[in-house]
C-alpha cells in the first residue's frame, strides 16, 4: 500500500481562511495582522483586553527519542483535534521549527500524517520571519560589541573573554570555531569566535519567556557577552544595544496563528532546541492559547528528561503556569531499540527486548508523577506491527505505576484516532486540581552544584554530578556575581538519560559530567553543558536538502 507523503497530505487538505480560524480562537478581527490567507500575527494586546479566563493546559513528553520515531508534535495536534471532535473547545501552542533539522536529519516541526499544522511548507520554511529576526538581533550585538573594542574599548572588554556568538539558523559544523577579524586593524581585531545554530542563541531564550515588549527589553539588558580585564561581566545594556535590538524583534514578538488540518486554532511561536536550550515555545503564545481556548495542548522538545524538566522548572516556574495534565508519548518500536534491537528488525513481536527497553517510558512516567506530582497517561503511537501481545504488555506495566495507557492513530486518523485519548486527558484534568500538589525538581535556594545533583539523581536516574575544574571555578564566579539562585537548562544529549547518549534504556549508576557553564543571564537561568553537547549541529551524510525541490508553479516537493 502506497501512502501519501506529509507534504502530499498538507497540500490535498483544504485550508480555511485564516480570519475564520481567528473566530473559532475568539480573537476579535482588530488584533488579527494577516500573513496572506492562511497565516496571521496576534496583536499582543489581545492579552491586556481579553476577560477570557485562563482554560486547561495540557502538556505532551515523550519518553527518550531513537531514530524509530515517537510521534511526539502529532500526537500533540492529533489530541487537539480529537478534544474539539468530542466538543472542546481547544487551541494547539507549538515551536516553529528551526531550518537546521528540515534541511538535516530530523525534519521538521509541524506534525505529521493527518495530524499536522498548515500551510506546513510555510511553517517549516521561512514561516512569518521570526527566526530571521532572532538572528538579525543577535548579530547585531556581537556587531556593536566588536566595535566597542574597535572604537577604543571604553568599557575595558577582554577579547579572550567574550562569551557572545553570531548566530544562523543552519546546521554548519564548518562555524563552531572561527577566527575573524582578519585583514588589519581596519577590519577588527583578530579573535576566536564561533557560530551557534539561532535555536540555541540566547536571544530565542528571551524572546520565549518575556511576558511582553517591556520584559523583553528588561531581559536583553541584563544579556551578558563578555567580561573585562578585571572579571566584571559586560551586558547588551551596558553596550546600549537594547533598543534597537527590540525594535527588531517587536513584529516578531506578536504570536503566530494558523491551523490544524482539521482547522483547529494553532499557535506556533518560538523554537528554542530542549537539548541545548529549554524547549519549550513562547510564554506569550501560551498565554494567548490558554485565554482563548477551554483546553490548551502544547509540548516540550525531545524527551521529559529535557523537555518537560525544562517546561517545568524553568517556564512554569517563571511564568507561573502548571499542566493539569501530562501526556507521555511512546512507541513499541522505541521501547524495542532501547531494548537493543537494531532499527531494521524492529517489525517481529519482540517481548524479550521490550522488557528490556520499557524502564525507560516507565522513568519518565515516575518522573512526572512523583517528582512533580502531576497527573499523567501514556499514549502508545500504534503502528500497523505492533501486536497484541507487546500493546498488552506496556498497559500492564503502565497499570502498576497508576498510569493508564492509551492507544493513538492519529498519524492515520487524525482527530478521530484521538478521541479516546482526549476522553482521558479531560477526565484526569476534571480528577483533581495539580496546582494543589505540583513541585518542582530542586529549590532555587540550592546551590548550582546541588540544583544539578537533584536534576541527574531525581530526574535522570544518575548517581550523581562530576564538574570539570573549568566547570567548578565557573559555578563560584558565577554565584559570586549574584547568579547562583537562577534555574539550571541543562544542555545534554536527547538520546539517553545519561550524557552519554550510547546508554540506553534507563542506565543506572552513571555519573553526568558538566565541562562548562555560563549564565544566560536575560533569559533567567545558568546553561551547564555536558558531555559532547554541541550548540551548532551539523548536516549528516545524505541531507534532506537533497531532496527538496520546487516545480515552475512553485510547489515545492521532498519537505517530508
Amino acid at each position: 500500500m502506497a501512502y501519501l507523503s506529509d507534504i502530499e497530505i498538507a497540500q490535498s487538505c483544504p485550508m480555511q481562511p485564516i480570519q475564520e480560524i481567528a473566530a473559532r480562537a475568539h480573537v476579535p478581527e482588530k488584533f488579527v495582522e494577516a500573513y496572506g490567507r492562511h497565516k496571521a500575527k496576534i496583536d499582543p494586546a489581545l492579552l491586556r483586553e481579553t476577560d477570557r479566563p485562563a482554560g486547561r493546559l495540557i502538556l505532551v513528553t515523550a519518553m527518550t527519542p531513537t531514530p524509530a520515531g515517537e510521534g511526539k508534535t502529532t500526537t500533540t495536534i492529533g489530541l487537539a483535534d480529537g478534544l474539539r471532535r468530542i466538543g472542546k473547545d481547544v487551541t494547539v501552542a507549538l515551536r516553529e521549527p528551526s531550518l537546521g533539522p528540515v534541511f538535516g536529519i530530523k525534519g521538521g516541526a509541524a506534525g505529521g500524517g493527518y495530524a499536522q499544522v498548515v500551510p506546513m511548507e510555510d511553517i517549516n520554511l521561512h514561516f512569518t520571519g521570526d527566526f530571521h529576526a532572532i538572528g538579525a538581533a543577535n548579530n547585531l550585538l556581537a556587531a556593536m560589541l566588536d566595535n566597542h573594542i574597535q572604537q577604543g574599548n571604553a568599557l575595558g572588554i577582554d577579547p579572550r573573554k567574550i562569551t557572545w556568538k553570531r548566530c544562523v539558523d543552519m546546521n554548519d559544523r564548518q562555524l563552531r570555531f572561527v577566527v575573524d577579524g582578519l585583514g588589519g586593524k581596519a577590519n577588527g581585531t583578530p579573535r576566536e569566535d564561533g557560530f551557534d545554530i539561532t535555536v540555541a542563541s540566547e536571544i530565542m531564550a528571551v524572546f520565549c519567556l518575556a511576558s511582553d515588549l517591556q520584559d523583553l527589553k528588561e531581559r536583553l539588558g541584563r544579556i551578558v557577552v563578555a567580561y573585562t580585564y578585571d572579571d566584571r561581566p559586560v551586558t547588551a545594556g551596558d553596550l546600549k544595544a537594547v533598543g534597537a535590538m527590540a525594535a527588531l524583534l517587536r513584529d516578531a514578538l506578536k504570536p503566530n496563528l494558523v491551523q490544524t488540518l482539521e482547522g483547529t486554532p494553532a499557535f506556533v511561536h518560538g523554537g528554542p532546541f530542549a537539548n541545548i536550550a529549554h524547549g519549550c515555545n513562547s510564554v506569550m503564545a501560551t498565554r494567548m492559547a490558554l485565554r482563548m481556548g477551554d483546553y490548551t495542548v502544547t509540548e516540550a522538545g525531545f524527551g521529559a528528561d529535557l523537555g518537560a524538566e525544562k517546561f517545568l522548572d524553568i517556564k512554569c516556574r517563571m511564568a507561573g503556569l502548571t499542566p493539569d495534565a501530562v501526556v507521555v508519548v511512546g512507541t513499541v518500536r522505541a521501547l524495542k531499540m532501547h531494548g537493543g534491537v537494531d532499527k531494521k528488525n524492529l517489525a517481529p513481536e519482540n517481548l524479550p527486548a521490550l522488557e528490556k527497553g520499557i524502564p525507560n517510558l516507565l522513568r519518565h512516567v515516575r518522573n512526572i508523577r512523583e517528582v512533580y506530582h502531576l497527573p499523567c497517561v501514556v499514549a502508545i503511537n500504534r503502528f500497523p506491527t505492533d501486536t497484541d501481545a507487546e500493546i498488552d504488555f506496556i498497559i500492564a506495566k503502565c497499570r502498576e505505576l497508576g498510569v493508564n495507557t492509551v492507544l493513538s492513530t492519529v498519524w492515520a486518523e487524525g482527530g478521530k484516532g484521538g478521541e479516546e485519548l482526549a476522553r482521558e486527558v479531560v477526565r484526569l484534568c476534571e480528577e483533581k486540581n495539580p496546582a494543589e500538589t505540583f513541585t518542582f525538581s530542586y529549590d532555587l535556594d540550592c546551590s548550582i552544584e546541588e540544583k544539578l545533583q537533584a536534576i541527574v539523581t531525581r530526574i535522570y536516574g544518575g548517581s550523581g554530578v562530576t564538574l570539570t575544574p573549568a566547570a567548578r571555578k565557573q559555578a563560584e564566579q558565577l554565584t559570586a556575581l549574584g547568579y547562583g539562585g537562577l534555574p539550571i537548562c541543562v544542555a545534554k544529549t536527547q538520546y539517553s538519560f545519561s550524557d552519554d547518549p550510547g546508554k540506553l534504556g534507563a542506565p543506572e549508576g552513571f555519573t553526568v559530567t558538566v565541562r562548562n557553564l555560563k549564565v544566560s543571564a536575560g533569559a533567567g537561568f545558568v546553561v551547564a553543558l555536558t558531555g559532547d553537547i554541541m550548540t551548532m549541529p551539523g548536516l549528516p551524510k545524505s541531507p534532506a536538502a537533497e531532496r527538496i525541490d520546487v516545480d515552475e508553479d512553485g510547489k515545492i516537493t521532498g519537505l517530508f
